[in-house]
């Protein structure tokens, strides 16, 4: 589960956590939220950030290597353990300036956030307030009121989507499953 860190949302990307100091030299371990800890070592600078939103210098990564599903990294100016345990539970945040340029019919999942959602017949759903994962797949968090729709980012489901929409054509069944309506 992702922490609830505060930081400046339209400025950075919360890309990860530091999850314990990794040897005696300044490495930590650093859970990536994305999935693929390896795009870590492409970013040219990471910033840290508290739970209660404090903010640190940018910092550059002096190593990077991938190990299962974390990346261990030495940071510059974080030269022993006591500094690696000392920012230790910080989110990680990039500079969503610093992202690559995503190629024709792609984007960045946060970049849905915001959008309305309608279903090819015209309902309005709401509006996506966060992603998640389930394991298996990404998921929209749909919010409207008291509704709430947890639905598939899959190419069979979302037909498309521009700066302010988002077209699903949902499968029988998905958007009941939250109703407590459904027959099993």
């Amino acid at each position: 589960m992702v922490d609830d860190f505060i930081y400046p949302a339209e400025t950075y990307l919360l890309i990860g956590k530091v999850i314990e100091p990794h040897g005696l030299k300044g490495e930590v371990k650093i859970f990536s939220y994305a999935g693929q800890p390896g795009n870590i070592q492409s970013y040219k600078k990471l910033f840290l950030v508290t739970l209660s939103g404090e903010l640190s210098q940018a910092y550059s990564m002096e190593k990077c290597r991938v190990k299962g599903k974390s990346a261990i990294v030495r940071l510059t100016s974080v030269n022993d353990r006591n500094g690696a345990e000392a920012i230790t539970g910080m989110g990680v945040l990039l500079l969503k300036e610093d992202l690559p340029q995503p190629g024709q019919d792609e984007f960045y999942l946060y970049q849905l956030e915001g959008l309305t959602v309608i279903t090819v017949d015209g309902r309005r759903l709401g509006t996506v307030t966060s992603i998640m994962s389930n394991g298996a797949q990404d998921l929209l968090v749909v919010q409207d009121n008291d509704e709430e729709y947890l639905i598939p980012i899959l190419d069979s489901i979302i037909l498309h989507h521009d700066t302010e929409k988002i077209v699903i054509a949902p499968p029988p069944g998905l958007l009941e499953i939250n109703s407590g309506d459904t027959i099993l």
